[in-house]
């Protein structure tokens, strides 16, 4: 039964970090695109 909750943790865990990755992926390309429409302006 140990083994079992393990793997179900490891596999929520990556979950949990793949979901973290793709959020600060996209606040990092709003955030550059942000900034590249600023200088352009300029």
């Amino acid at each position: 039964m140990k083994k079992i909750t393990k793997l179900q943790t490891n596999k929520a865990n990556k979950g949990i970090t793949l979901i973290a990755l793709v959020i600060t992926i996209i606040v990092l390309l709003i955030l550059a695109g942000i900034t590249i429409a600023t200088l352009s302006r300029r």
